[in-house]
């Protein structure tokens, strides 16, 4: 098992991404601590995931990303669970917008950068200190997105958070270095989350064929990467992005193609 004796706190843990990475994590042998602003629904989690032969090795806290009062709170309860601290997953976000135009910041612009923004800052600041005092080096692996490297539709809020977390992430590799700390960012496509799956059957078409493969990417399918990215085999993954958008970054549109 890749983290046999790891010790993991995710954010968003309770559902999504978050939650297939924490049953990939405990598979692989980590302990993990589940942080989620729904602490009830990360306790069921837990819960659920303990009642299934991994008693002892998984825990719920609940946390707000955008305090960071609560997020320094979540690092040290993994600690005193736990006993310490090897790998953060950075991948709380909310999703939503509207035309740049149209937007009232206090609803369209601060929320979004409080929580996809700050909340990665704040996560890598207080598992930054951690891996410093435990003196045992550690990974840092935050949710980043395409938008964070293109232009879309009502995204300016949250293609600028996500850039953000690509600038956190080399910044973090290169300052944290010396404590023994890797920091990498993740790039997700249309994957096949809550968040997703609550439009239409035409508009999820319209996603899926925005990927090279034409269909959505899977929650378990980005948490096999985050699980490798966090182990000991990814060591010289770092102060990069890794797309995890099976090819949508690498075109535009798909075209009919003319007779010659």
């Amino acid at each position: 098992m890749r983290l046999d004796g790891k010790v993991a706190l995710i954010t968003g843990g309770a559902s999504g991404i978050g939650l297939a990475t924490v049953r990939k994590f405990v598979r692989e042998g980590a302990k993990v601590l589940i942080a989620d602003i729904n602490f009830d629904q990360a306790q069921a989690a837990a819960d659920d995931i303990a009642g299934e032969g991994f008693q002892g090795n998984v825990a719920a806290v609940g946390v707000n990303v955008a305090v960071f009062a609560e997020v320094e709170a979540a690092v040290a309860r993994a600690v005193e669970v736990f006993g310490r601290l090897d790998v953060i997953f950075n991948n709380a976000g909310i999703a939503g917008g509207r035309p740049l135009l149209d937007h009232d910041p206090d609803v369209d612009y601060a929320p979004m950068i409080r929580i996809d923004q700050d909340g990665v800052y704040y996560g890598i600041l207080a598992a930054g200190r951690q891996f410093r005092d435990q003196g045992t080096g550690g990974v840092i692996i935050s949710t980043s997105s395409i938008y964070g490297e293109q232009a879309a539709e009502l995204a300016f809020t949250y293609s600028a958070a996500k850039a953000a977390v690509i600038s956190f992430t080399r910044s973090a590799a290169y300052e944290l270095a010396e404590f023994g700390v890797r920091a990498v960012a993740i790039t997700p496509g249309r994957v096949g989350t809550a968040i997703i799956n609550q439009f239409s059957d035409e508009l999820k078409t319209t996603f899926a064929s925005e990927q090279m493969r034409n269909v959505m990417t899977e929650p378990e399918e980005i948490a096999n990467v985050v699980a490798f990215l966090a182990s000991d085999e990814s060591n010289v993954i770092n102060g990069t992005v890794v797309h995890v958008d099976d090819g949508y970054s690498s075109f535009k549109k798909r075209l009919d193609l003319p007779t010659f």
